[in-house]
């Protein structure tokens, strides 16, 4: 007798399969990406992203081919990672200038804006975009010319100082190589850096600004105040930019090698690109708040000498004159937006050196293992 019911096999064939998650998605032989559109931008999202993958693949390996394969530590290595650091930091700082031009004129004058979204758009509304990016001239030469000294100079002082300590002692004091590597780098770095950073300074926290461009700027500075001029902040530049990239590279280095050592199982070498680019990202990203914390209040008192020291007052009756004006709270002003920048632009940049690096096919930067010496437990030869 048949059922008051229709059977499942009546239900299947009316409106579907009676197990509907086990069925391909057909309609009337229409895929169901088309009538979902959003499975089909996610399946085309995957699609382009695999091939965007096999394409930055296939350019690796055809500009490793082209440099011939390199070295660590040769001439050639060296080259790749001031380029590298080029690339880092030049195009970075340059993005930030909007950023960097409402911090440097808040140091300057702690009333002229009440924040950052009031400032662009004064800026903006008196000046126009054009406005908004003062100063991005001079920053992105500045800064290039910075980050090739930065990066370049700590991997060849980091090899340096780790030949004259020898293999066991340079791991047992790594934190102390870290910080002299970069010490020892940051110092050329900042000769090179200092003429483009008084005429960024002055551009900045001028209304309207000083100079029109960057060697329109270095010229009206040389002629007024000779060479001297523009490197009058170096010793305030110095006294930021030491301690900041000590910080940044000895806090990255040993940031990474937390995360490898705690976090992730295995040893570097166990993971992809992706992987170790992510990590450097988020090991640069907490190095760059420690960095914007301790130099704080050195980048107060450089915004201020280049905008406010008088041709021939002296460097230390200058920063006198300057703290008894602002006090140690205006040491401070700015701080919580130049957290947020450098933070950015720290994590931004070690992404950066290390995916360009990982690119040529070098090992991307810190993870540091025991020399085999140490994991064997035998005593090291005395180096040479």
């Amino acid at each position: 007798m048949p059922g008051l019911f229709p059977s499942q096999d009546v239900l299947a064939a009316t409106f579907g399969h009676r197990f509907p998650y086990f069925q391909k998605s057909k309609l009337n032989g229409t895929e169901a990406s088309n009538l979902y559109p959003i499975m089909s931008v996610s399946e085309k999202a995957h699609q382009l992203s695999e091939e965007a993958s096999n394409e930055l693949a296939k350019a690796s390996l055809a500009a490793q081919r082209k440099v011939g394969g390199i070295e660590l530590y040769s001439a050639k290595y060296y080259t790749a990672c001031t380029f590298g650091g080029l690339l880092a930091c030049g195009f970075t700082h340059t993005a930030v200038t909007p950023l960097d031009l409402v911090k440097c004129r808040r140091q300057v004058d702690a009333n002229l804006y009440k924040g950052n979204m009031e400032a662009w758009k004064l800026i903006g509304k008196a000046e126009g975009f054009r406005g908004i990016m003062t100063g991005w001239s001079p920053t992105f030469f500045g800064y290039s010319a910075q980050g090739s000294f930065k990066y370049g100079g700590y991997e060849f002082f980091k090899k340096f100082y780790s030949d004259l300590l020898g293999p066991e002692n340079a791991y047992k004091y790594k934190t102390w190589v870290y910080l002299a590597g970069s010490a020892s780098a940051e110092f050329f770095a900042d000769i090179a850096l200092c003429p483009f950073e008084a005429v960024k300074v002055r551009m900045q926290t001028t209304i309207p600004p000083a100079f029109t461009g960057t060697f329109q700027g270095i010229s009206a500075i040389t002629a007024k105040e000779g060479v001297v001029g523009l490197y009058k902040g170096v010793n305030p530049l110095w006294a930021r930019q030491i301690p900041y990239t000590m910080m940044k590279f000895a806090s990255f280095e040993r940031t990474v090698e937390f995360i490898y050592d705690y976090y992730l199982p295995g040893k570097k070498s166990d993971y992809g690109k992706a992987a170790q680019t992510g990590v450097s990202f988020l090991g640069g990203y907490i190095a760059g708040i420690l960095c914007a914390i301790v130099s704080h209040p050195a980048d107060v008192m450089v915004s201020k000498l280049n905008a406010n020291r008088a041709p021939n007052e002296a460097f230390g009756a200058a920063m006198g004159r300057i703290y008894k004006e602002i006090g140690f709270k205006g040491l401070w002003n700015g701080l919580p937006v130049r957290i947020v920048m450098i933070g950015t632009l720290t994590g931004l940049q070690w992404l950066i050196y290390d995916s360009f690096k990982i690119f040529l096919g070098l090992p991307s930067t810190g993870g540091t293992e025991k020399p085999p010496q140490m994991m064997s437990g035998k005593p090291s030869q005395p180096s040479s």
